[in-house]
C-alpha cells in the first residue's frame, strides 16, 4: 500500500499528525490519544498498515 493512501486514510478519520522523526512519523487519534509511528518507506506492507489503523483505532483501509 502507498503511505501517502495510508496517511490520506488517518486524516478523513481525524487522526492528525503529532511529530516527525528521521524514520517514522508519529501519528495520533486525538479520540482516543493514541500513538502510532508510521514509516516513512514509500510503500507499507498491509499487515503493518492494518497494525497501524488497529492501533489508532480507525477502521482498516478497504472495509
Amino acid at each position: 500500500m502507498k503511505r501517502n493512501a495510508l496517511l490520506k486514510h488517518l486524516r478523513r478519520h481525524g487522526c492528525t499528525l503529532k511529530r516527525e522523526g528521521s524514520s517514522h512519523s508519529l501519528w495520533m487519534n486525538p479520540n482516543t490519544g493514541e500513538v502510532e509511528a508510521v514509516p516513512r518507506h514509500t510503500e507499507i506492507p498491509d499487515r503493518l498498515a492494518h497494525k497501524i489503523c488497529r492501533g489508532l483505532t480507525v477502521p482498516q483501509i478497504g472495509r
